[in-house]
């Protein structure tokens, strides 16, 4: 898919319309860097790609939020958005040289709930169905992982990690697994497995809790050859017992009450059970939310000025990657906690059954004293009886150990086959890297007079993927160029394998680049490559040779802003 139009309409006043081509398209701020007193950060260059962004999902928040002061809104910006009802409208076109090839429509503004607007190609569609509709309309897929916003993050780098990673694009705190299934995509392996597997993984560290808190008490072979002693015991108190004259009534009183003794124990030890794990989940929700009031501020503040330091003009605040991390823990608290009413539920009903069984114990008891016989007899029904609690408290927690161990088992069994079946496609996923390289070489090549190499190396946490080259430590320059490399590249090598892609690639902030690496890739690179390269880029941070006219779609500056406010 590539971008055709962005439009943006106040009400049914046109603001903007920006027709895109193929090749190199810059939006150029036309403010010179030597007037200290302007500034080109606020004319809407890099809005610009955060509308395109924000048609394809995103917040929308970066669009409003203040360059100078980022933990303030830009309450201007913010205003002439929702109190106008800005509608931004995205066309994407399969093919821009064949005029009747399949278009996508996406209509979005800036209000919320009645008043929201929310279309692909004109139908309405729900928040929680979008990135699903837009995920089977551009990749024709259906699988849930990776995420649409996942897949389409290394096509839109404007600001924090995608500014610095070349394939590390998703947030920080993301998992390997998530990871894994990004790469496998992005090589053309859409697996219906990647969901599955993490949350396999978060089930597998809730059972190994379990078993940790049981190995505690006991081990499963000290429980399986206690049992084996009790039930020798058993045996001998009942040959015993057998040899006493005992009443047919009497007997079934006895035998009555031990079985109501062993279900008080069997009972007793599920609520215990039940209740260990109500106080795992309580305690990994405490965990998390001594997390969202104790978070490690200092180490998200450390990554976020190390992302700061490379990309001084980041737009989002140091506040609200914390308030995104803080999001993410909400978010798996929730799903932690989601089994804990049904459990309550569960152990309020065990709870009651167990006090119907005390009452009746007690009542039997009193009945069986009342009856009188030999003090022999009762001190045999009271070993009897402590043997059977003993026994059914056991037979309890080993019904604990062999469902953690059985669960366990059948976790990883599942895990071991969803790694074979992506192990057994290692073939398909080197030649693919392969493939990649080809064209990955020879673009850096061109570049830096250099190759990098992809790799895609296998570990116990799954696939990754890796960058090398001949040059250690590379700067920013040469960082970013790396990222273009990669970026161009890449649709250059899903067209060749057949891959579904988005043919356009938003890149801000390039000025770090050299002049010499610049006019390589707006001049040739591109040229070369069935794709869109959207610059957003200051005129005089261009190099001289490069004819902007030539690629320039839409021209900004401090009398002509973005939206002409």
């Amino acid at each position: 898919m590539f971008l055709k139009s962005l439009t943006i309409k106040n009400d049914s006043n046109l603001v903007r319309e920006i027709l895109f081509k193929k090749g190199v398209n810059l939006i150029v701020d036309e403010t010179k860097t030597v007037d200290r007193k302007k500034s080109g950060n606020n004319v809407g260059k890099t809005t610009v790609l955060r509308l395109i962004d924000f048609c394809l999902g995103s917040d929308g928040k970066n669009i409003y939020k203040d360059p100078e002061f980022k933990s303030k809104t830009n309450s201007q910006i913010e205003k002439f958005l929702k109190e106008n009802n800005v509608i931004v409208t995205l066309i994407l076109k399969e093919d821009l040289d064949i005029d009747n090839s399949r278009e996508i429509t996406i209509k979005r503004n800036f209000l919320a709930q009645k008043e929201k607007i929310l279309e692909i190609d004109g139908q309405t569609i729900i928040a929680k169905d979008f990135f699903k509709k837009l995920k089977e309309k551009i990749f024709n897929s259906k699988i849930e992982k990776p995420s649409f916003r996942q897949i389409i993050s290394k096509n839109i780098r404007d600001e924090k990690n995608r500014l610095v990673n070349t394939v590390k694009t998703l947030h920080p705190t993301s998992t390997n697994e998530e990871y894994e299934a990004l790469y496998l995509f992005w090589l053309g392996i859409d697996l219906d497995v990647s969901d599955r597997k993490q949350r396999l993984l978060a089930e597998k560290k809730a059972e190994e809790n379990i078993q940790k808190k049981l190995i505690k008490t006991t081990s499963l072979s000290q429980i399986t050859q206690s049992l084996i002693v009790i039930n020798r015991m058993i045996e001998d108190l009942q040959k015993k017992k057998k040899n006493l004259d005992v009443s047919q009534s009497y007997e079934e009183n006895i035998q009555q009450l031990n079985t109501i003794k062993a279900n008080i124990n069997r009972l007793s030890t599920k609520l215990s059970g039940l209740e260990l794990r109500k106080e795992l989940i309580e305690e990994s929700a405490e965990t998390l939310n001594k997390e969202l009031s104790n978070t490690d501020t200092e180490q998200i503040k450390r990554i976020y000025d190390e992302a700061k330091a490379l990309i001084p003009n980041i737009q989002k605040t140091y506040e609200e990657t914390l308030k995104f991390h803080n999001a993410m823990i909400v978010e798996k608290k929730k799903y932690i906690t989601q089994e804990l009413p049904d459990l309550r539920n569960e152990i309020s009903r065990e709870y009651e059954k167990l006090n119907n069984l005390l009452e009746k114990e007690k009542i039997l008891s009193n009945s069986l004293k009342k009856s009188g016989t030999m003090e022999y007899i009762e001190e045999i029904i009271a070993q009897l009886s402590e043997a059977h609690e003993n026994k059914g408290a056991l037979e309890e927690q080993k019904r604990q150990w062999e469902n953690n161990v059985e669960k366990l088992n059948s976790i990883d069994k599942e895990l071991k086959e969803i790694d074979t079946g992506i192990n057994a496609l290692d073939g398909t996923i080197q030649s693919r890297v392969s493939e990649f390289n080809k064209i990955f070489a020879d673009v850096s090549n061109k570049l830096y007079g250099k190759k990098f190499v992809l790799s895609a190396d296998k570990n116990n946490k799954g696939y990754e993927l890796n960058i090398t080259s001949l040059m250690n430590n590379p700067g920013i320059g040469m960082k970013k160029g790396e990222m273009a490399a990669f970026d161009l590249s890449y649709v250059k090598f899903a067209d060749a394998v057949g891959i579904n892609c988005l043919h356009f690639i938003l890149q801000d902030q390039i000025e770090n680049i050299h002049d010499n690496q610049i006019t390589s890739i707006l001049t040739e690179i591109v040229e070369s490559i069935n794709c869109q390269y959207v610059l957003s880029v200051l005129r005089d941070k261009l190099p001289s040779n490069v004819n902007i006219s030539k690629y320039e779609i839409l021209s900004l500056s401090q009398n002509n802003k973005l939206f002409n406010i």
